[in-house]
């Protein structure tokens, strides 16, 4: 990030000297379209990623598709000759038209917009709606300092009226993605130009994390939504019906139904309400050594080949006892008995929850199982847990870094002081580790702020990669550990590796050449660490707080290291849209 503080829509468009509608948006010459059902979006979106795009930008727009997908019925496919199109570019700033023109249209994510939640904002744009600070109630929920506005920017703040807006009977949304921040198109930089008449939201408005849970509902209001595209399951066992799973009929022991207590609390609801919260446990204490018990889902059908099983667990039983994970298969003939094991889990004697991502593939009807193994009795002391499990048709990550007692982590260091995370592997075999600061690195002018570096590191595959380890892209994602996934609201920051960056200050040295020749060696890993990078400011110390990124005083960060985007270049488009006017203020 440079040191700096990443920069918000209205920042980044202003200083390229754009005075767009709200600051970001380019008028259609009919200017209701969030009224107008004529805009309305037909599924799936085609789209071409022009060339002029940065790598990075690339990889930043599918991530965004896929998360509409996973959180709403809005799909996107590849341009392939159609008279309606999104045409994502390199432009001057970030901005989009709203709402479907029918005649193809460009969404700028220029310099430093390549953001999974701008994309995201961009986007929301596109498919027709505006800002939240512009609904025509706006005056009861923030307040608007019109002298604290930079000169010809007052535009961006006017509000709309109800023949012009519609709010989909849904409340006004502090946490919206497409709500403004506090310091937009402000004059002074320590002066906010909008304020929130509940003060605890000034530090929440202009959040850039994800889609809030009031922006997925009018998202599925508006285009009439059942279901989502990707998300198939999830169970926080909260109720006892336990989402349809059921106790397999062929196996000696039970699952139990089991209400958290203090010493044993359930995943779901810890750290929110005592003695609450329920999940499923196999007590390995009683019984006999080899004795299971198989927990399968209802019967489910897939639309996509690619499955990722997440769900937390706890082995606090004997060092014998394992959690087996299984698939039943349709066998062709419409039973769905097939059986393949997924992956096993064996007790290590850590007795917290910890989260597990299991990734399979399956296109025909089919179950997935939970098969808790007793170890040997008489040395448990307790069992083996599940919760707050989800089943989603998406990419699993490939590496998890899980954090524990993070809070006393943040009380025993100071700014400088960092923790390395284990040695991880991409897909292709290259190394890498994480530095995490919890208060920050040393060259940051920020106060409360996360900083992390990414490093590769040498490893006994380096002699069969390639070097230097360019156009491959970077993505840290820190998981907000709600129960709901659909309404996760996880940060991902990513870049692209590029192979003619230099190591700062070495101009005869590749930044992402071999770690034996650009790094020094780390006793930590045994193994050579290239020079980190990463971002001064990647998450705030309310963040952790704000959402569920704190449970069990754990952190959980993903962390991907991948090579081909995949991406369609651009295609000329004989089709220029005419149908819109930019609105430049008062």
């Amino acid at each position: 990030d440079g040191g700096q503080l990443r920069k918000d829509i209205p920042e980044i468009n202003s200083e390229m000297g754009r005075k767009l509608f709200e600051g970001d948006i380019i008028l259609p010459l009919e200017r209701n379209a969030l009224r107008n059902s004529s805009y309305r979006w037909k599924f799936p979106i085609p789209y071409i990623l022009a060339d002029s795009l940065d790598l990075n930008a690339k990889g930043v727009i599918l991530q965004a598709f896929d998360m509409f997908r996973l959180k709403s019925c809005v799909d996107f496919k590849p341009y392939e000759g159609e008279q309606t199109y999104l045409k994502f570019e390199k432009l001057d700033g970030c901005w989009s038209y709203v709402g479907d023109l029918q005649s193809g249209q460009t969404v700028s994510i220029g310099e430093r917009c390549d953001y999974k939640a701008i994309v995201e904002h961009e986007l929301l744009h596109a498919l027709g709606f505006y800002h939240e600070q512009s609904r025509t109630d706006r005056d009861d929920y923030v307040q608007i300092w019109w002298d604290e506005i930079i000169e010809g920017f007052a535009y961006a703040f006017d509000k709309h009226n109800d023949s012009f807006l519609d709010d989909l009977n849904t409340p006004y949304d502090y946490e919206s993605v497409l709500h403004y921040g506090p310091y937009s198109f402000n004059i002074n930089s320590n002066v906010p130009s909008i304020t929130t008449k509940i003060p605890e939201f000034n530090e929440i408005i202009g959040q850039r994390l994800d889609f809030s849970r009031i922006d997925l509902l009018r998202l599925n209001r508006m285009y009439n939504c059942t279901s989502s595209l990707t998300f198939l399951d999830q169970c926080s066992f909260e109720y006892i019906n336990i989402c349809g799973m059921v106790q397999s009929g062929q196996d000696s022991a039970n699952w139990d139904h089991t209400l958290g207590k203090p010493g044993d609390e359930d995943h779901t609801l810890v750290g929110n309400c005592a003695d609450r919260g329920y999940f499923m446990h196999l007590d390995t204490k009683t019984g006999h050594a080899g004795q299971s018990a198989l927990l399968e889902s209802r019967i489910l059908y897939p639309r996509r080949k690619e499955k990722c099983l997440q769900f937390f667990y706890r082995l606090n039983g004997s060092p014998q006892d394992k959690l087996v994970i299984w698939v039943k298969k349709d066998d062709g003939t419409g039973s769905v008995r097939r059986m393949q094991k997924l992956h096993t889990i064996t007790a290590d004697g850590e007795h917290h929850w910890k989260l597990a991502s299991i990734p399979f593939s399956v296109q025909t009807k089919f179950r997935y199982g939970f098969q808790g193994i007793r170890g040997d009795p008489a040395k448990s002391a307790g069992g083996i847990a599940i919760d707050d499990t989800s089943l989603t048709e998406t990419n699993c990550p490939t590496n998890i870094w899980h954090i524990r007692n993070f809070t006393s982590l943040l009380n025993s260091t100071t700014k400088g002081d960092y923790i390395i995370s284990p040695v991880f592997y991409s897909s292709e075999g290259y190394a890498f580790a994480l530095q995490l600061y919890p208060h920050g690195r040393n060259s940051s002018s920020y106060m409360n702020y996360m900083g992390i570096t990414f490093h590769l590191c040498s490893s006994p595959n380096d002699g069969l990669l390639e070097w230097p380890a360019g156009h491959r892209q970077v993505v840290l994602s820190v998981l907000d550990q709600d129960p709901d996934v659909i309404h996760r609201m996880s940060l991902s920051l990513s870049f692209t590796t590029d192979p003619n960056q230099l190591v700062y200050g070495r101009n005869d040295t590749l930044q992402w050449d071999k770690p034996s020749v650009t790094g020094s060696f780390s006793p930590y890993c045994n193994c050579y660490m290239s020079p980190g990078v990463g971002w001064n400011t990647f998450l705030t110390h309310r963040e952790l707080h704000w959402k569920k990124f704190l449970k069990n005083d754990s952190l959980f960060i993903f962390a991907d290291f991948e090579g081909e985007i995949q991406s369609r270049s651009a295609i000329w488009v004989p089709v220029v849209p005419k149908a819109f006017a930019v609105a430049r203020g008062n």
